[in-house]
């Protein structure tokens, strides 16, 4: 019986000794994890950051941010980011298409919580119709 118990208590204090581990693993924390560019004329694109920090122990190093379609290009915090530290990324929408939009970028990394889906929405507005000028000139 004391074996047993032994026995139980050694594994039981390396699942606790494993989990500990992997709570020093890196981890994000963003200011927002979607942004509304409201209305936005047609032709125009526009740009938007998201700013995270850095809440884990280890240092978060971001290998891809993928856009989910081709009209939105992402730049980003390319070197690691040190525990308590900011990154950014950058996100720029083409705005070509009229019409409402909601645009997923998916975030992979080395945190805790290996990807991370940020998004962004709005409406393109088609541009106002020409309005023909008046002619002043008569013969």
């Amino acid at each position: 019986m004391k074996k047993i118990i032994l026995l139980f208590a050694v594994v039981l204090g390396l699942a606790v000794t494993a989990s500990a581990q992997t709570d020093n693993k890196a981890e994000f924390k963003f200011v927002s994890e979607k942004y509304d560019f409201g209305k936005i004329p047609q032709g125009k694109p526009v740009t938007t950051n998201f700013e995270y920090t850095n809440i884990g122990e280890e240092p978060l190093i971001l290998t891809e941010v993928r856009p989910t379609c081709g009209c939105t290009i992402a730049d980003y915090t390319k070197t690691p980011v040190k525990k308590g530290q900011k990154g950014t990324i950058k996100i720029t929408y083409n705005a070509a298409v009229v019409g409402g939009f909601t645009k997923s970028i998916v975030v992979t990394s080395n945190a805790k919580t290996p990807q991370k889906i940020i998004t962004i929405m709005g409406e393109v507005l088609a541009p106002p119709p020409a309005t023909p000028s008046a002619t002043t000139g008569s013969k």
